[in-house]
């Protein structure tokens, strides 16, 4: 569904990914675990379009993305929570979620029924229901997270890119955020995700990379990792 092939990304003269590849199976929940500073948000944001790759290739469904603006990118079926939720903080919670169906409303995807899918999320995020009309500003973190994902569902992805998405919040939330994950894996939503907590991430992943330095050190199932001694010592001693 998702694949990545030998990506080279950085930033000025600086390269971060040095030739990495992925491969996101239709359906699966991918994980990319490493280190702070490993390369993972920059994967993320060269994979969606918010930084230009240096060379590779990214492709969707079959269909290269690699190096386009992040909205043709989002009108093929890409959706991205991205690291710090980045929610409008002006808007309310309920314009937010709309505006993760804008290429819908613009139809350059398929609109189908936006109110009907609007009252799906809010269910699937039910203190979102509470805080339909505030301000999405003054919602506090773990809320935020909730509405960052619940507008990227709102394009109807094929693939949902999901950046750190426990980052900052109370283990009671990090447990809450991880069982939202559970249930759109249960829903069949193809996922690629980037978490500090490694342990909880291989716990809800199929398939798993480790990323160090820019480049993959190893990858495989989510069970062969969590057994892996290397991986064992080096991320998961001290995740929960």
């Amino acid at each position: 569904m998702l694949t990545i092939e030998n990506l080279h990304a950085g930033y000025d003269k600086t390269e971060v990914l040095h030739g990495i590849s992925i491969d996101v199976p239709k359906g699966k929940v991918v994980t990319l675990i490493g280190s702070n500073g490993a390369g993972k948000t920059t994967t993320m944001r060269a994979v969606s379009g918010m930084i230009r790759p240096r060379s590779g290739r990214v492709t969707l469904g079959g269909k290269e993305i690699t190096g386009q603006d992040s909205f043709r990118i989002a009108r093929a079926g890409l959706a991205h929570s991205p690291e710090g939720r980045r929610v409008f903080p002006t808007l309310s919670v309920a314009d937010n979620i709309r505006l993760g169906a804008f290429p819908r409303y613009t139809r350059s995807r398929k609109r189908g029924d936006i109110d009907a899918d609007l009252d799906k999320a809010m269910e699937m995020f039910p203190r979102l229901i509470e805080r339909r009309d505030q301000l999405a500003g003054t919602l506090s973190g773990g809320e935020q997270q909730m509405l960052a994902i619940a507008r990227a569902l709102m394009l109807n992805p094929e693939v949902v890119l999901l950046d750190e998405p426990s980052m900052g919040l109370a283990p009671i939330l990090v447990e809450e955020v991880f069982n939202i994950i559970r249930r759109l894996k249960g829903e069949g939503i193809t996922m690629l995700l980037v978490e500090q907590f490694a342990a909880a991430a291989l716990d809800v992943a199929d398939y798993g990379y480790v990323l160090e330095n820019g480049r993959i050190a190893v990858h495989g199932s989510a069970d062969k990792l969590k057994n892996d001694p290397a991986v064992r010592a080096a991320y998961l001693g001290g995740s929960h």
